[in-house]
């Protein structure tokens, strides 16, 4: 608009002085030249524009390309982390989607990275050969006191050795890590000290959040975790949610994640209370043939089989179905 204004003005000028009769006297002399100089300075000023106009386009796609070239590089290494991995995880990519689950909630080489109940390490391996030695993954645990309450026949013996484990997990992960791999951190949630805000890039909740509400009115640790959440996250960090899905029209009473499965709009409120804004959902980790409702409980389904007995019929059927129907969330706390 500007340089459409400038072109206006010295069209003006030239149109102005067309229609001036020259003046015979030495002071109109000097006043036609002093208007011809303003009309070669506005021109001169239209010319030195058009150049900043070039310039700023040309550093437009400088930066266009970089960002494409990084998307590239990121795409590469997203695609080599994910062939590293040995086959009995890979055979499972069809019904976990790690490549584009992962491209879907943002996750880039040499981010800060929070991973909840990272375990044995299913996506934690592809995150630490993902992220890259530039990077860091953060372990988030659950809470010491909620092992005993979401562990069928848990006793005081098994929740120490599983509380054992998780003192050495750091170390497991290095080693999964290896040279080329990520830093690695952990923490347990709820417990996180006030001097680790705004350290992460990214949190990510696949298949966590379940266990968080089945104690949360003892415990509070499903509202607890999320502010937590918003504490360590950087300003426009994401959360990234992957969680078994309950159908809205499910009792609530039995979508509270006793049986596995959470509501989307649920999840959504209770992100959208602490702070965070829900920018986008996807179906990537779907599956419709999962129709759960009560009576059910999502480890019947592969990989558990909790409920049947090898070489069944009943086995075969919940193998037809699949691992669970899943909601996939992006979340994003303000800049």
């Amino acid at each position: 608009m500007k340089s459409n204004q400038l072109l206006a003005g010295v069209a003006g000028l030239a149109l102005l002085a067309a229609c001036q009769t020259a003046p015979a006297n030495d002071m109109s002399d000097s006043l036609t030249a002093e208007e011809t100089i303003e009309v070669e300075e506005v021109m001169d000023a239209e010319e030195s524009m058009e150049v900043d106009l070039s310039s700023d386009a040309e550093m437009a796609e400088m930066a266009e390309t970089a960002d494409e070239a990084m998307d590239v590089s990121a795409s590469v290494a997203l695609a080599a982390a994910l062939a590293s991995q040995p086959e009995d995880v890979q055979a499972r990519y069809d019904a976990r989607n790690p490549g584009a689950t992962l491209e879907f909630f943002g996750i880039e080489p040499g981010m800060t990275v929070v991973e909840a109940l990272p375990g044995g390490g299913w996506y934690s391996k592809i995150l630490l050969s993902y992220l890259g030695p530039d990077g860091k993954l953060i372990g988030a645990h659950y809470p010491d006191e909620m092992w005993i309450r979401i562990l069928p026949g848990a006793d005081e013996e098994r929740v120490a050795g599983i509380l054992e484990q998780l003192e050495g997990w750091t170390k497991t992960a290095e080693g999964w890590a290896g040279e080329r791999g990520a830093k690695v951190y952990d923490y347990k949630l709820t417990t996180l000290p006030e001097d680790k805000a705004e350290k992460a890039d990214a949190a990510l909740f696949i298949r966590a959040l379940h266990n968080l509400n089945r104690t949360e009115a003892e415990l509070g640790t499903f509202t607890a975790t999320i502010a937590e959440t918003y504490r360590i996250l950087k300003p426009g960090g994401v959360v990234g949610v992957v969680q078994h899905r309950a159908s809205e029209d499910t009792p609530d009473d039995w979508a509270d994640g006793n049986a596995g499965y959470l509501k989307t709009s649920f999840v959504v409120d209770a992100f959208e209370a602490a702070g965070f804004e829900f920018e986008e959902s996807s179906e990537i980790n779907a599956n419709p043939v999962d129709d759960a409702g009560p009576g059910d409980i999502v480890w019947r389904l592969p990989p558990s089989f909790a409920t049947t007995e090898e070489g069944t019929p009943e086995r075969a059927a919940l193998a037809e179905i699949g691992e669970s129907d899943r909601m996939t969330l992006r979340f994003r706390k303000p800049e």
